[in-house]
């Protein structure tokens, strides 16, 4: 079996894919499991940018600084470069669903469908929300990363 890669996207990648990134990577590593991780977005506004600094300040407070995170685009070869591709919600789900080359191998999932209960739900976009929807992300991104590394380990 390939060694795991996950690409989580959402729209912009500045809020939501960022911090679903730094939540599953302190997971796999607080596991001690080798996967790739990055993230993406569907759109190309915030391409080379960093994470929205809403996102950033979550993060740090949370103990991961993401400051580094640039954005980018999903692209053609990520449907073959990850073994799972993780949408945030629905909408982004979509858009990955149309885009995805014929030839994918790429899983594709809603993060929240590796949480109990939240199967089918989207991440809301905190970017026009207050520093508190930026918190009830994180939260949401963490269950999901835990979710996720199980579902991951169990196909080891």
């Amino acid at each position: 079996m390939p060694r795991p890669a996950v690409l989580f996207v959402c729209l912009g990648n500045i809020c939501r894919s960022p911090l679903a990134e730094a939540a599953f990577r302190r997971e796999v590593e607080r596991r001690g499991l080798e996967v790739e991780i990055d993230s993406a977005g569907t759109g190309s506004w915030h391409v080379g940018h960093p994470p929205d600094r809403r996102a950033q300040a979550t993060a740090l407070r949370n103990g991961v600084d993401i400051a580094h995170y640039r954005g980018r685009q999903v692209e053609p070869e990520d449907f073959r470069r990850f073994t799972h591709v993780v949408a945030l919600d629905r909408d982004n789900l979509a858009d990955l669903k149309r885009i995805r080359p014929s030839d994918a191998t790429a899983e594709l999932l809603l993060l929240l469908d590796a949480v109990e209960g939240r199967r089918g739900k989207s991440v809301a976009d905190p970017y026009y929300g207050e520093d508190k929807d930026f918190d009830t992300t994180w939260a949401d991104a963490v269950a999901g990363a835990k979710g996720l590394a199980d579902l991951i380990e169990g196909e080891g």
